[in-house]
Parts: structure tokens; sequence; C-alpha cells
């Protein structure tokens, strides 16, 4: 099942997304509770299948195949102070080949199933330099386990377009990561 929020394009002061940080945050578990683990993910969609399976896929144990997508910093659990889960994606450097990356965030469903409702204090905030991009607390997603969050699409011209998506979803990790690219923004 699919929650979607109206998608907006998100304007760079005037200028196409270059490297861009995608950063997240949530509180620990209460003393005696099993971690609470989410994980920002992204997926690498070609020219020819922008809305198929992924090129690739990046999440905390991987990195693009060319370096331009990468986990700068990751939590299982969620202590420390602010963001400690951090991607970034240099997009301007990606391959002509690529036409659209899909980022999003999952919660690990083990050992106890939970959405974002049962979450405090998450969050994830877009950036580019200084300029905020796109925030989310998760409340219009709370029943779900899954969602995407942004786009980067290539336009006709060849520069990409930013696109917020927040879209919740029921998948499990694993196959929310091969279903990601299907979702489009309204």
């Amino acid at each position: 099942m699919v929650r979607r929020r109206e998608g907006r394009a998100v304007r760079l002061d005037g200028k196409e997304p270059g490297k861009v940080e995608v950063r997240l945050k949530w509180d620990p578990s209460p003393l005696g509770e099993a971690p609470r683990h989410l994980d920002i993910v992204a997926a690498a969609y070609s020219v020819d299948a922008p809305y198929g399976r992924p090129a690739y896929v990046v999440h905390y144990d991987s990195r693009s195949p060319d370096g331009t997508i990468n986990m700068t910093r990751h939590s299982r659990t969620g202590q420390g102070f602010g963001f400690v889960e951090v991607m970034v994606l240099e997009v301007e450097r990606l391959s002509s080949a690529y036409g659209r990356v899909v980022v999003g965030v999952v919660i690990h469903q083990d050992p106890v199933p939970r959405t974002f409702g049962d979450m405090s204090n998450a969050g994830v905030v877009v950036v580019a330099g200084y300029q905020e991009l796109v925030s989310d607390d998760f409340s219009q997603v709370a029943d779900s386990t899954a969602t995407t969050v942004v786009e980067f699409v290539r336009n006709g011209s060849g520069e990409w377009e930013l696109h917020e998506m927040i879209q919740g979803s029921d998948s499990d990790p694993a196959s929310f990561m091969q279903e990601m690219g299907g979702i489009r923004h309204p």
C-alpha cells in the first residue's frame, strides 16, 4: 500500500543540484527495548528504464560503482547528536547512462516490526550546501515501514531536477529497494 503526499519540484537558487546530502535522525530505543534501525537507501535507474529495476542500489554496506553516491555516516541505533546517518550524492558526476535516482528511508523489521509512527524524533532533511531543499518528520507516512523522500530526474536538456517525493510503503527493506523506482511523483 502506498501513501502519497503531493510532490513538488525543488528550486536550487536557479541551478541544478550538484553535491547533495540526505541526513536522517531518530531517537534510540528506550532502555530494555530492541534497537530501532533506519537506513537511507538510493537507487539509480538507467535512461532506458527510469521506472524499472534499479541499475544499482546504495545503502549502508555499499556505494555506487563510480563513487558518486556514498554513505558517509551510518547508525544502527539512532544514538548520537543530530543527524546520525548521512548519504552524499554527487549527481552532476553521474554518468549520462543514468536518468533517475530515487532516495528513500527504510525501517529494519527485526526483531520487532515497526512503522514511522513508532519512531520518536525521526526526521530527514535534504541539503545542498547551506540550502535546505526538503525536510520531513514522516508524520504523513506514520503507518508505513519505508518511504521515498526525493527523486533526481535528468530533464530533456540533460540537467538534473530534484522533486520531493514522500510516499510511504509497507514493504520490507529488500523488497522496497527493488520497488521504489516504480513509484512516481504525482
